[in-house]
C-alpha cells in the first residue's frame, strides 16, 4: 500500500502497481508513473502538489494525459515522453481508428515544444501500431509506453553508472571531504520514470557510500529546484542545501562547487544544450571558475537531426508563473500570493541553450562524450546525421 501520506486525488490509498523502482517516497520505492491495478488507466505523481502534498493522480484519457502535460503535472522531458506514450494508448483504448490515432498525435504534441522526447514517443508508438488491425492497437500501444517507460529507467541508471565514475574520481582528491554537486532545477526521478538523468550518479555514489552534497537552485519561476529536487533529495537521505538562484557563481567563487550537473530538454547533435532557464549562467561561471559543468543526456532528448541551436523552440509559458508564488503560510494554510506590482509585463521563457563549447561533457547511457557532433555520433553511429542535412547554426 501507499504510505499514508501518499493518497491519490479521490483520497484512497490504493496499492500502485510499480515495477521495479529504486528512489524511494517515504521509504517506499516508487515510480513517477505507472498503469493502475485496473491495468489500463495510468496513475502519474502530481507535481503541482509538491513539495506540500505528495498526490498520485489517475489519467483516464488522452486529453487528462495532455492537460497533464500542459500544466507540468507531469515535466521533465523523459517523463513528458512516457506520458504521451501512454496518452496514444489511452486514445487508442477508446477509439482504434486512423482518425483517433490522428487526433491524439495532434494534441499530445501541441502541449509542450522544447522537449524533444515528446515527438520522440509519439513517432515510435505510432509507428508500432498503425500498421496493426485496429483491434490490436491498444494493447500493442501499452507495450510500447511500458517499453519506453522500462527503456527510459535503464537508460537513466547507465548514466548513473558512468556518472558515478566521475564523482568518485572528485572524492579521491579530497578524501575525508563531501563532494560538492551543483545542479539546476529539476532532472531527478521526478521528470524521468525512476533514477532522474542529473540525480542518477549522485543517487548512485549516496548508495555506495560516497560522501556527497548537493547544492539546489531554487530554480524560478516555478522553483523546480526547491520545490521538487530538495523534495526528493530529502526523501532519499541525500545531504542538500537550497540556494537562490543567483547563489551559484559566488559558491564557485569560493571553491565550494566541485562539479555541476544538469540534465536538459534537447540537446542538439552538435552538442548545444537547451534546459530550464539559467542554465546557460550556470556554465558561464563554471566555465569562469575552472569548475566541470556536464550534462546528463539520454539518447531520447539528442535531437540528432539539429545540430545548429537556433532553431530549438524556447517555450514562453504563463506570465503568472513568474507573478505568482504558492507555498505554506504559518498557519499551514497553502496558499497563493502576488509578488510584483499590479500592471507590471511579465516575460518567462522556460529555457535557455547552453553552448556546447562550454560544456565539458555529455554523460549519456553508452558512456560521457566531449561536447560535438563527432564525439557524440562515436558513441551513437546508428543516430549520426551526414553532414549537410541538419539545421544550421
Amino acid at each position: 500500500m501507499l504510505p499514508r501520506r501518499h493518497r491519490d486525488r479521490n483520497g484512497r490509498g490504493k496499492a500502485a502497481i510499480r515495477r521495479t523502482s529504486s528512489v524511494k517516497v517515504n521509504g517506499v520505492p516508487f515510480r513517477s508513473i505507472f498503469l493502475d491495478e485496473d491495468g489500463w488507466s495510468v496513475r502519474i505523481v502530481d507535481q503541482t502538489a509538491l513539495p506540500h502534498e505528495f498526490l498520485v493522480s489517475r489519467l483516464t484519457d488522452v486529453a487528462a494525459a495532455a492537460r497533464a502535460i500542459m500544466e507540468m503535472k507531469v515535466r521533465g522531458a523523459p517523463l513528458i515522453g512516457a506520458t504521451a506514450a501512454y496518452g496514444l494508448a489511452l486514445a487508442l483504448r477508446a477509439d482504434p481508428g486512423d482518425a483517433s490515432l490522428a487526433r491524439a498525435r495532434v494534441l499530445l504534441d501541441s502541449t509542450r515544444p522544447t522537449a524533444v522526447n515528446l515527438r520522440w514517443a509519439l513517432d515510435r508508438v505510432s509507428a508500432q501500431v498503425s500498421h496493426l488491425p485496429e483491434s490490436e492497437r491498444a494493447s500493442e500501444a501499452y507495450r510500447a509506453a511500458a517499453a519506453i517507460a522500462d527503456e527510459d529507467v535503464e537508460r537513466n541508471r547507465q548514466i548513473g553508472e558512468h556518472g558515478l565514475g566521475l564523482i568518485r574520481d572528485l572524492a579521491s582528491r579530497k578524501p575525508g571531504d563531501a563532494v560538492e554537486i551543483l545542479t539546476h532545477c529539476n532532472a531527478g526521478w521526478l521528470a524521468t520514470v525512476d533514477w532522474g538523468t542529473a540525480t542518477a550518479p549522485i543517487y548512485l555514489a549516496h548508495d555506495a557510500g560516497v560522501s556527497v552534497h548537493v547544492w539546489v537552485d531554487e530554480t524560478r519561476p516555478r522553483n523546480q529546484g526547491a520545490s521538487l529536487t530538495a523534495w526528493e533529495l530529502a526523501e532519499h537521505g541525500v545531504p542538500h542545501t537550497v540556494v537562490v538562484d543567483n547563489a551559484g557563481g559566488h559558491l564557485m567563487q569560493r571553491g565550494q562547487v566541485d562539479v555541476c550537473i544538469v540534465g536538459t530538454d534537447r540537446t542538439t547533435a552538435a552538442g548545444h544544450v537547451a534546459n530550464k532557464v539559467g542554465t546557460y549562467l550556470k556554465a558561464l561561471a563554471a566555465r569562469d571558475n575552472h569548475i566541470p559543468f556536464y550534462v546528463a543526456a539520454p539518447s531520447s532528448s539528442i535531437d540528432w537531426g539539429l545540430t545548429g541551436w537556433r532553431e530549438i523552440p524556447i517555450e514562453e509559458r504563463p506570465g503568472a508563473e513568474v507573478a505568482r508564488v504558492r507555498g505554506r503560510t504559518d498557519h499551514g494554510r497553502i496558499e497563493t500570493v502576488t509578488v510584483i506590482p499590479p500592471g507590471s509585463q511579465v516575460a518567462n521563457p522556460a529555457f535557455d541553450v547552453t553552448p556546447a563549447e562550454l560544456v565539458t561533457g555529455i554523460i549519456t547511457e553508452r558512456g560521457i562524450a566531449t561536447a560535438s557532433r563527432e564525439a557524440l555520433a562515436r558513441l551513437f553511429p546508428e543516430k549520426a546525421t551526414p553532414r549537410g542535412t541538419e539545421g544550421s547554426a
